[in-house]
């Protein structure tokens, strides 16, 4: 079967086009916007990538046409794909007509968080001997791609919020139907087809509608916003997680630098391990993904000794240079909490250390003003701040960040911006570029130019 992807380089219908290449089918696609690591997954593929939306690539005659939600009427591809009658259906659909039928699915959703509990799940799973599937928006470490078939019973899915396609505006994840749900957290997002966070509950609500008396779901105990959704309406057996012994599934730090972990489970199992990740916010994450193993019938102990072992996914908060003492970290935080999260825990990783942050606000969501109030204080306890200004940023876009003071520079020229951070960064400072994009290639940019000015 020929299957078209349209928006085939977005991490879901990357994804999406790696699995239907694994299940043997001929796959193709087109976008608008590529770059790493998708555009490097695809090519390795072997999938062809057409540029950009025009009707003529459908010339082919694909079997299915396999729609991104990044697709919207008065495309020509769009347009043509209705008026030539063809088969067509949206990515998530389509993943649950031809992978997660008959499996044991495991969905992890909520607002942070995702993408690094699908992960460590995953591997967890893989490293108990467990040959499961996954589709999971970033890539991780241990893998080196982001969806792959899987021969167990078992497959891990990202479970994301946002709508289907431009003829299916349910959430994506209504389509996955979980036996074993992880709910990381709760907050308002996406504010381009989300007006408040009732709305975002009502759609949580339809995934809780779904979930089978039989199976699990593990919730985060401190997020009040979850136990609003459990009020809703909850008909499976719902296991929390936290980083207190309130939880059913509990963890804590063995140090300042959160370089030990300990983890116990409800039958007050507990295992300790060092890992290479940080931060109150992964800790959370990887508690829930223990809890989410038992599914599967790994142990607490099997579980824990996996996570020393995982090394992480790449654009969270992954490392990918280190110039004359300066550490240059790529990741994809845009959403305030997330920024907050990040800066805090570098600060309890690297004391001492000063913590520069680029950012792009790139989501719809800040492009809006949504977050606008809550920017600067989740930038706050950085020593230093590039903002790179997109245009379409609301008015007052500047005047919400003015509490960081000199701390913050404002830029709206990718080249400019680094040129102006090479003067200013010093030997030991930790460098985050903060992005849901490609950043206008800056990340690369300052490190080539670091490199060149500490040889010279």
């Amino acid at each position: 079967m020929h299957i078209h992807i349209l928006g085939i380089c977005g991490t879901f219908m990357g994804g999406v086009a790696a699995l239907a290449s694994a299940a043997g089918h001929r796959v193709t696609g087109c976008d608008d916007n590529v770059y790493p690591p998708m555009s490097t997954q695809l090519k390795d593929l072997g999938i062809d990538v057409h540029q950009g939306f025009d009707a003529e690539q459908l010339d082919s005659a694909p079997d299915c046409v396999v729609v991104g939600n990044v697709m919207s009427r008065g495309a020509p591809v769009i347009e043509a794909m209705l008026d030539r009658g063809l088969t067509y259906q949206s990515g998530p659909q389509w993943l649950s007509d031809h992978v997660l039928r008959g499996r044991h699915v495991f969905a992890v959703a909520g607002t942070h968080g995702k993408t690094t509990t699908a992960s460590i799940l995953a591997w967890i799973l893989q490293d108990a001997g467990l040959d499961a599937g996954f589709l999971i928006g970033g890539v991780p470490t241990n893998f080196g791609v982001s969806a792959r078939f899987g021969k167990s019973e078992f497959f891990v899915v990202e479970a994301d919020e946002y709508d289907t396609a431009f003829f299916d505006k349910r959430a994506k994840f209504v389509h996955y139907r979980p036996d074993t749900l992880v709910l990381n957290n709760l907050e308002f997002d996406h504010a381009d087809i989300y007006e408040d966070l009732d709305a975002i509950l009502w759609q949580f609500h339809q995934l809780m509608r779904i979930v089978p008396g039989g199976g699990r779901v593990i919730a985060n105990v401190e997020d009040e916003n979850i136990r609003l959704l459990l009020n809703m309406g909850c008909w499976t057996p719902v296991e929390t997680f936290g980083l207190g012994d309130k939880a059913d599934w509990w963890g804590g730090f063995g140090d300042a630098a959160e370089r030990k972990i300990s983890i116990s489970d409800p039958q007050n199992v507990g295992a300790s391990t060092r890992w290479r990740l940080g931060g109150r916010h992964n800790l959370e994450n990887a508690v829930a993904a223990i809890a989410a193993a038992r599914s599967a019938g790994v142990t607490t102990q099997q579980a824990v000794d996996a996570l020393s072992r995982f090394d992480g996914v790449k654009r969270r908060m992954e490392r990918t240079a280190t110039v004359s003492d300066i550490a240059i970290f790529d990741d994809f935080a845009h959403h305030p909490t997330a920024i907050r999260r990040t800066i805090a825990a570098v600060r309890r990783r690297y004391p001492g250390h000063r913590v520069v942050v680029a950012i792009e606000p790139r989501s719809n969501t800040m492009k809006l003003g949504a977050h606008n109030d809550e920017l600067a204080t989740a930038l706050q306890r950085a020593d230093l701040v590039w903002m790179f200004r997109p245009e379409g940023m609301s008015d007052d876009f500047e005047e919400a960040l003015g509490p960081l003071g000199a701390k913050l520079r404002v830029l709206g020229d990718y080249d400019a911006l680094v040129a102006d951070m090479s003067t200013r960064v010093l030997a030991g400072d930790q460098i985050i570029f903060m992005s849901n994009g490609g950043f206008g290639g800056a990340r690369q940019t300052l490190t080539a130019l670091l490199q060149r000015m500490r040889s010279s």
